[in-house]
C-alpha cells in the first residue's frame, strides 16, 4: 500500500493550491513525495514537479477513467515514501454528480482526505460547514482539517471548540495564519508556469509556515491509513521495447501544455526530440506533436522563426502532425491579437483571433466522423477544452470529429484535417486516446 493523502478544498480559492503546495514542500526535505492533481489542470503540476523534482501527474475519473487513475497513482508512487493529491474546486463539486470530483478520485484510490477550510470571517460557523462536508457521503475519509487564513490563536480555538461542542471528531491538525505576502499570479489560463515564477523561494517559504503551523507527524499518520487498491502495473524492460521512430515535441514557454503520462506512452514506440518552434531548426523526426499553451504570448516570435515554413513544408510532404490547443492557432494561417496579425504556419487555411474573453472551458465528448491521426470514424473521444480564441474556417474545411460534449472549432465539429496533420481545440489524455494511430502513420511516413 502507498501512504497517500488528498488536499481537498470547501470551494475554489479556498488555498488549497497553497497549502498543498507548502506540505509538498515541507515533505519533500525530508521524505520522497510524489505529486499529483486532479483534473485536467496542466500549470499546477509545473509547480509541483519543481517542487519535489519528480514528474507530479494527473487524475482525472472522466478523461482516464477509473482504472486509468488507479493504475497512474501506483506506476507514478510505487517508489515514493508518500503521494500528495492537490484536488480541484470544491470537494465534492464535479462532471453532473461527483464525476471527476476530487471525491470521486478520493474513493477511486481508497485515500484519506484534508479539507482546507477557509477561517476567514468565520468562527462556530466553520464547524457547522466541516460538519456539512464530513456527513455528505459517508463512503469517503474526511480525516484531518487544516484551516486556512486563520486570524490568531484565539480564533483557531473558537473554532477547535466549536468542533468539541458539535462531537465532530476530525482532527484539527493545522491553523495556517492569513499572509498577504504568499500569492502566485495568475493569467487567462490559470497560474503562471513554474519556470516564469520564484517557485523555489516561495516554496522554501510556504514549507516553513507549513512546519510551524501544520502537524506533519499527524499528517503522515494518517497517510499511512490509505488503503490504495493493488494493481498489477507490467515492469518494462527497457532494452527490449522496440523504438522505431522520432517524434518532435514542441517544447518551451510557448508550447508547454502535456501530461506525463503522455510523453511515457510515447516513448515506449518512439524517442522523443524536444525542441523550440521559436528559436531551433525542425530536428529530423518522424512525426510532430505540438501541445497547447500561450503562443499569443510570444506570436512575434514564432511568426519570425523560420520553423514555422519547415513545418508547412513537412506537413505538405505527408509528416504525420497532431496539435492541441494553441497549436491550432500556429498552424492556421494567421493568429490576431489586438488588431495585430502575425503569420503562422499555414497549414490551414484559417484565422484565429484572441478575444480577451472566455470562449470554451470543460470536458469534451467528441464522435470521430473522419479516420485521422489519432482514431477511426465511430471511435468516442474524451478530453477537455479551454481557450480564449476563436477560429474560423472556410466552408468547406474537413473535420475530424462533431462534438456531442462542448464547443470545439466551428458549429460544433472540431479537428481540422489536412494530409496526416491534425488540430483540435480538444486536449486528450492517453489512457482514453492511445496514440498508436499516430504512431503507426509515424511509422509508415518514415518508410516513404
Amino acid at each position: 500500500m502507498i501512504p497517500g493523502i488528498i488536499i481537498a478544498g470547501t470551494s475554489s480559492g479556498s488555498g488549497k493550491t497553497t497549502i498543498a503546495i507548502g506540505i509538498m514542500a515541507a515533505l519533500s526535505q525530508d521524505h520522497t513525495v510524489q505529486a499529483f492533481k486532479v483534473g485536467p489542470d496542466f500549470i499546477d503540476p509545473t509547480h509541483h514537479t519543481a517542487i519535489t523534482n519528480r514528474a507530479s501527474r494527473n487524475l482525472d475519473t472522466y478523461m482516464m477513467g477509473e482504472q486509468g487513475v488507479i493504475v497512474s497513482f501506483n506506476r507514478a508512487a510505487s517508489d515514493a515514501d508518500i503521494a500528495v493529491v492537490e484536488g480541484v474546486m470544491g470537494l465534492f463539486d464535479g462532471l453532473e454528480g461527483e464525476l471527476a470530483s476530487t471525491a470521486h478520485v478520493a474513493k477511486t484510490l481508497h485515500l484519506p482526505v484534508i479539507l482546507v477550510v477557509d477561517a476567514k470571517g468565520l468562527g462556530q460557523s466553520a464547524a457547522a460547514v466541516i460538519n456539512g462536508y464530513a456527513s455528505f457521503d459517508p463512503q469517503l475519509s474526511l480525516s484531518g482539517i487544516i484551516l486556512n487564513r486563520v486570524g490568531s490563536p484565539r480564533h483557531t480555538n473558537i473554532i477547535v471548540e466549536a468542533l468539541r461542542k458539535a462531537h465532530i471528531k476530525i482532527p484539527v491538525i493545522g491553523a495556517v495564519p492569513k499572509n498577504p505576502q504568499i500569492h502566485t499570479p495568475s493569467r487567462h489560463l490559470g497560474l503562471h508556469m513554474a519556470y516564469e515564477t520564484t517557485a523555489s523561494s516561495e516554496a522554501t517559504q510556504l514549507a516553513g509556515i507549513i512546519r510551524e503551523h501544520v502537524d506533519l507527524k499527524q499528517l503522515l499518520e494518517i497517510a499511512k491509513t490509505a488503503d490504495t487498491r493493488e494493481v498489477t502495473v507490467e515492469k518494462e524492460d527497457a532494452a527490449s521495447l522496440v523504438r522505431d521512430v522520432t517524434i518532435g515535441i514542441a517544447f518551451d514557454e510557448s508550447f508547454c501544455f502535456y501530461y506525463q503520462d503522455t510523453f511515457d506512452h510515447l516513448r515506449r514506440y518512439g524517442q522523443l526530440e524536444f525542441f523550440s518552434p521559436m528559436k531551433e531548426e525542425l530536428p529530423d523526426v518522424d512525426g510532430l506533436y505540438l501541445g497547447g499553451g500561450y503562443p499569443e504570448l510570444y506570436a512575434e516570435a514564432l511568426s519570425r522563426s523560420g520553423v514555422r515554413e519547415q513545418i508547412k513544408k513537412a506537413a505538405c510532404d505527408g509528416m504525420p502532425i497532431y496539435g492541441e490547443c494553441g497549436a491550432l492557432s500556429y498552424l492556421g494561417k494567421t493568429l490576431e491579437i489586438e488588431h495585430n496579425t502575425y503569420s503562422m504556419c499555414g497549414v490551414f487555411d484559417v484565422m484565429s483571433k484572441m478575444t480577451g474573453r472566455l470562449q470554451a472551458l470543460g470536458y469534451t465528448n467528441a464522435h470521430t466522423i473522419n479516420d485521422n491521426i489519432l482514431t477511426k470514424k465511430g471511435a468516442t473521444l474524451l478530453g477537455h477544452e479551454f481557450h480564449y480564441s476563436t477560429t474560423s474556417c472556410e466552408h468547406d474545411q474537413r473535420f475530424a470529429y462533431e462534438m456531442k460534449r462542448g464547443k470545439g472549432v466551428s458549429n460544433g465539429f472540431d479537428g481540422l484535417i489536412y494530409e496526416r496533420t491534425l488540430a483540435s481545440y480538444t486536449h486528450i489524455h492517453p489512457s482514453n486516446t492511445p496514440f498508436d494511430g499516430f504512431i503507426e502513420q509515424c511509422k509508415k511516413y518514415k518508410r516513404e
